[in-house]
């Protein structure tokens, strides 16, 4: 018996999956949970939902940071703020159904000011 273990959200067929690109992001992750829990729900219910929805809080970086590569295989890095006023970002990308949290910054990442 799995006693005490948490029971992770389902999601719809029609929603995405997010799983964490590298380790730092999950500790970013993590940081913003513990600060920002309720912004936090509410950017995952958006990234499960509407990853690509081009709206003033998400959106698809400029310039040299707009790109990713990943596995050999280039990838529209975007952006989500869980918080309109917050310093918090999220960096990400999309292959098929799943979201891939690259980056997650606590503060304003220094490439984007």
């Amino acid at each position: 018996m799995a006693r005490n273990l948490k029971v992770e959200r389902p999601t719809k067929k029609s929603e995405y999956e997010i799983r964490f690109a590298s380790a730092s992001a999950q500790r970013g992750w993590n940081d913003l949970r513990a600060t920002i829990r309720g912004p936090l729900t509410d950017a995952w219910d958006f990234l499960t939902r509407t990853p690509l929805a081009n709206t003033p809080t998400n959106y698809p970086l400029r310039g040299e940071l707009g790109m990713i590569m990943r596995d050999g295989v280039r990838h529209e890095r975007w952006q989500h703020k869980p918080t309109a006023k917050g310093d918090a970002r999220i960096w990400f990308y999309v292959e098929g159904q799943v979201v891939y949290l690259e980056q997650v910054h606590t503060h304003h990442p220094n490439e984007t000011k």
